[in-house]
């Protein structure tokens, strides 16, 4: 019979709290994997704060020579160094369940069952329920668009049969109000744009015309709707300015980010809680020269 090696025990230091820069005071900090020393309540807190903004990893704060640290906090050795209780790690493992699944599975609630279901084809609008059929003993589809039960031909692309069936997205991005960009010229903008790399609904708040998406780590300019590299280096420092380029219209098309993308971006990256469902939507907290955006 096999057991699993022991873990060692906690390291105390006595020195500097990396995540609020407090220097010593008597009371030891614990030291991480990557080296750093934190107290164990402000690391909790600082964990608490990456999950509340969306993130699915925990990284370190720490500066070094100016630049971040960023080594990356596993979820186990958190819970380990934190000491948390079984609410804390409840909270903690649903909100990093929860913004995994969000980034990399293409999910919506079946409006027979109520359960999750995923989309296996990003190009088909009929979608198969098998909680529903075994529960109503019957084949049961409905519409990944309006949300309705299937109506129709068998195979569409569009719509379905539903008379108000329509793509909601679209209709938000079509009649969204528009703004003045704040502190910038750029005026008359669509306050809501999609993601041009994955679609997601992406809603500018404040700062500046630059947003990072939180599903696809993309960063583009919310006013010609380019990379963020590409309209910078067209015309630089033009943060609170006009684009080289015109104003992008309000998008009448939106890419579909499917499984097989977001899957893409796991490569060579751990995610612990693949098999969780998630609920919930996050409001995404920029840089602080970044744009400000509430995702949809």
């Amino acid at each position: 019979m096999s057991h699993s090696a022991p873990e060692p025990p906690l390291k105390f230091v006595q020195g500097k709290d990396e995540i609020t820069g407090d220097e010593y005071d008597g009371v030891d900090r614990v030291e991480m994997s990557c080296g750093h020393a934190v107290d164990p309540e402000n690391l909790k807190l600082w964990c608490l704060q990456l999950i509340k903004q969306g993130k699915y990893t925990l990284h370190c704060p720490a500066e070094v020579k100016g630049k971040k640290c960023g080594a990356q906090w596993l979820y186990p050795e958190v819970r380990r160094c934190t000491q948390l209780s079984d609410s804390e790690q409840q909270e903690f493992e649903q909100g990093l369940a929860q913004a995994a699944m969000r980034r990399y599975c293409n999910l919506k609630v079946c409006p027979g069952c109520r359960s999750l279901v995923e989309r296996k084809d990003p190009a088909e609008l009929r979608v198969h329920c098998t909680v529903c059929c075994t529960i109503r003993g019957v084949p049961y589809d409905f519409c990944w668009q309006c949300m309705q039960a299937w109506k129709g031909p068998m195979l569409s692309s569009n719509r379905c049969g539903n008379e108000d069936c329509r793509d909601p997205i679209l209709h938000i991005l079509a009649t969204c109000a528009t703004k003045d960009l704040p502190d910038s010229s750029i005026q008359g903008c669509p306050s809501i744009r999609a993601c041009p790399e994955c679609g997601l609904l992406i809603e500018h708040k404040e700062r500046c015309k630059y947003v990072t998406c939180s599903r696809c780590d993309t960063k583009f300019c919310f006013a010609c709707l380019e990379t963020a590299q590409a309209c910078e280096a067209a015309k630089p420092a033009s943060w609170f300015k006009r684009c080289a380029k015109p104003l992008a219209p309000r998008q009448s098309h939106v890419p579909v980010w499917s499984p097989y993308q977001q899957r893409l971006l796991l490569q060579g990256q751990p995610l612990e809680l693949e098999a969780f469902r998630p609920r919930a939507v996050f409001a995404q907290q920029p840089a602080a020269n970044e744009g400000r955006c509430l995702i949809l």
